[in-house]
């Protein structure tokens, strides 16, 4: 070894000590995470709930994911008529809705497509299984994590008001304008 390599060793040497002895006086900010809760971000993503009654079996979630991990089944049934005078109705029932977390990277494709909002993001995320093959939830236990989906964020200020229910579809006439003084 060489004087001019001893040089460098020394300061080098007194560095690193250094930088050990600050990492030690420091606070640690470790989590305890299993006797400790982690606090999650608002709206975080976690699990991915289903809200039964509002799933048509269109399919549209299955279709685009991109890992197919999501499998629905469904049959016709015929709904009798609602008023007197009118017809029979057939409606898609919901037999199975699994999805396998074991195949899902948790894009979300499938709750942005879904136009029934029958999919939803829940901070749920212990849902660890000792095998693999229990990472297929059917549509009873994404069902369970729909009580801990939190709440929608209201509305901007500025937003404009949604539709009420008679604004929508329900005249066919122009809404009136002002017509400017002659």
């Amino acid at each position: 070894m060489t004087d001019q390599d001893k040089k460098g060793l020394v300061p080098g040497l007194l560095k690193g000590m250094g930088t050990t002895a600050r990492a030690m006086t420091r606070h640690a900010h470790t989590q305890e995470y299993p006797d400790v809760s982690p606090r999650l971000p608002p709206r975080s993503r976690g699990v991915i709930a289903l809200e039964e009654s509002n799933c048509t079996s269109c399919m549209l979630c299955a279709r685009e994911c991109p890992d197919w991990c999501i499998y629905i089944d469904s049959h016709k049934e015929t709904v009798p008529p609602t008023t007197e005078g009118g017809r029979e109705r057939k409606e898609n029932v919901l037999d199975r809705f699994a999805i396998d977390f074991s195949l899902c990277m948790y894009c979300g494709i499938c709750i942005e497509v879904c136009p029934f909002d029958a999919l939803f993001w829940s901070p749920e995320f212990e849902y660890a299984e000792t095998d693999i093959r229990d990472l297929l939830h059917e549509k009873d236990r994404l069902g369970q994590w729909m009580a801990t989906v939190p709440a929608p964020p209201a509305l901007d200020q500025g937003a404009p008001a949604s539709p009420q229910p008679s604004d929508v579809g329900g005249s066919t006439e122009p809404p009136e304008t002002e017509q400017p003084a002659p």
